[in-house]
């Protein structure tokens, strides 16, 4: 395959406008790396990961090949959702650092060629927003109380909450409030816990707030946003009962929703540098497209890779549907294996049970997990990952093949679901282990301190950063590989994917534009299979032989005749 990027003095002027146009809109094809800053690196030895550590280790991020950074929250927060509670959008809590850090962060990444992109949570905020605590404050019917969701409960005195809709994180949704004079008061509406009360959007002060958020962000030269939770921001607000006691929130295409996101995206707009947003939402792929028209957000979470089965079905499946829904409103796919909030893949591929819903372990699942299967076929999905036309995300530790940690100690334990169900949900911590670095020392090179936010087992000090950095063969150095292959190669970023006759349980396409073209073999079978003859493999997931493909490996290839 010729390197057409590496060569540009010996190129056509059609391939060069080519490559100059795959340099546009740089978040079409981008790999983003997903920081969690309080797991990431720890700067000032509290334990805690903060931004100081972040921007020590950003010369490791760009090494990978990566083209940009995420950093899950960092604002000031009480910390009952690990930050996702926000008490002020526009600063950074101090166990993080200060502004004048984050600062320095975007300029070193900036100077690296790193673009930086932030979380945003405009669905709720902390209970201890000024916002919200003006709201209680000011009682019934006020103006500051119509900024959220207070509503009056049902029965003889308000007693009984105004719906039976449940929260994401266990029991109920609504949590009543005292009033000024001690009465027992209104109703709050809160999709998560008590302690994050959802923004009223049908309230335009709120836009107006978070207009104003994006600007002073955007001021200081973020490059983008991600947005959580970002299709939930209407809801019915005739607060009906429901079967199964979710709530009822529009998502169609008519839903006022979108022209939250069309507001966001004028705003944007305004600014140079391409600025971007990418969305979080869990809904199916037609409706997930609704929110990346072309007059509203630029990428959303394709989600199918986290809820598939290792089957050559449920894959070509999430891709071909995914695909087909996206190319209705003419944006790219944004594939993801791993996040904050789900099993990581070593695990989730690895073990003998299905992990619904949240794709998170209850604490009676205690699943067998075959940490050697995992690996292979995670190494497999990081080919089909960084393999496919359109953006990827790559979350902190997945380059390493982390497996994630379902034993820990319930007294350790900080996800809220874990208590609000009564300890039957174990939570999301197992996949937020702080990151070894090195094999050995204080918190494996983590922090100087060996007391961190949550215990790191001794086992991850053989998936350490230095350790896999010596080992050519380790799940880091294919994902480097992988990497700077497809920042080298426009067609594995931007090509045309064509299915081709494969045998029974493997997948097998081409990826191809006007000037080149690749073949990617995925095998989720139980037998090795031959590659054809004039095939050359480029990458593969696996040490297997040129001419063979092993069980659960993958393989992008170029043809030699």
């Amino acid at each position: 395959m010729v390197n057409r990027c590496n060569n540009l003095k010996h190129m056509t002027n059609n391939e060069l406008l080519y490559v100059t146009k795959d340099n546009a809109e740089w978040w079409r094809s981008a790999v983003i790396y997903q920081i969690y800053p309080r797991s990431f690196a720890d700067g000032n030895g509290d334990g805690m990961g903060d931004l100081q550590g972040i921007t020590s280790r950003l010369e490791y991020i760009a090494s990978l090949g990566v083209d940009a950074i995420w950093l899950s929250p960092f604002y000031p927060s009480p910390q009952v959702d690990a930050g996702y509670d926000v008490s002020d959008y526009c600063d950074v809590d101090p166990q993080f650092g200060t502004l004048a850090q984050f600062d320095e962060l975007l300029r070193r990444a900036h100077e690296l060629g790193l673009k930086v992109t932030i979380d945003i949570v405009p669905n709720h905020c902390s209970n201890q927003h000024p916002w919200f605590v003006e709201a209680v404050a000011a009682g019934r019917g006020s103006a500051a109380r119509s900024r959220f969701h207070f509503v009056d409960g049902r029965g003889e005195n308000g007693d009984e909450p105004p719906s039976n809709w449940g929260s994401v994180f266990g029991g109920p949704s609504w949590t009543r409030v005292t009033e000024p004079d001690g009465s027992p008061g209104q109703w709050y509406y809160h999709l998560f816990a008590a302690e994050q009360p959802d923004f009223n959007w049908d309230n335009p002060e709120v836009l107006a707030e978070f207009e104003r958020i994006f600007s002073f962000w955007l001021d200081r030269g973020v490059d983008g946003f991600r947005i959580d939770v970002s299709d939930a921001l209407i809801k019915d607000t005739t607060w009906p009962d429901t079967e199964g006691r979710w709530p009822i929130i529009p998502k169609d295409a008519d839903s006022p929703v979108h022209d939250v996101y069309r507001a966001l995206r004028t705003l944007m707009d305004r600014y140079d540098g391409d600025r971007m947003a990418v969305v979080e939402t869990g809904a199916p792929d037609d409706v997930v497209a609704l929110f990346i028209r072309n007059d509203e957000m630029h990428l959303a979470f394709n989600f199918r890779f986290v809820k598939a089965q290792w089957s050559a079905t449920d894959f070509k499946a999430a891709i071909d549907e995914s695909l087909a829904a996206n190319a209705e409103v003419q944006a790219p796919t944004t594939w993801v294996i791993e996040n904050h909030d789900v099993t990581r893949a070593v695990t989730r591929y690895g073990s003998n049970q299905r992990l619904e819903g949240s794709y998170i372990p209850g604490v009676e699942q205690v699943a067998t997990v075959d940490i050697e299967l995992g690996q292979r076929r995670a190494r497999a999905a990081a080919v089909m990952l960084l393999s496919l036309p359109g953006a990827a995300y790559i979350y902190n530790g997945q380059e390493l093949g982390l497996p994630n940690v379902d034993d820990l100690p319930v007294d350790v334990i900080q996800d809220p679901s874990f208590a609000r169900t009564n300890g039957e949900v174990r939570g999301r911590d197992g996949c937020r282990i702080p990151l070894p670095w090195t094999t050995s020392g204080a918190a494996l090179g983590f922090s100087s301190n060996p007391q961190t936010w949550l215990p790191i087992p001794a086992y991850y000090g053989d998936y350490a950063v230095a350790l896999e950095q010596a080992d050519p063969t380790s799940m880091l150095s294919l994902y480097t590989r992988l990497l700077h292959i497809r920042r080298e190669n426009a067609v594995l970023r931007r090509g045309e994917l064509k299915w081709l006759e494969a045998p029974a349980n493997v997948l097998r396409y081409e990826l191809s534009n006007a000037f080149d073209s690749v073949e990617v073999w995925v095998n989720f079978g139980d037998t090795p299979v031959g590659l054809p003859d004039g095939l050359e493999v480029i990458v593969a997931s696996t040490q297997a032989g040129a001419a063979q493909l092993a069980v659960d490996s993958a393989a992008i290839c170029r043809k030699t005749a």
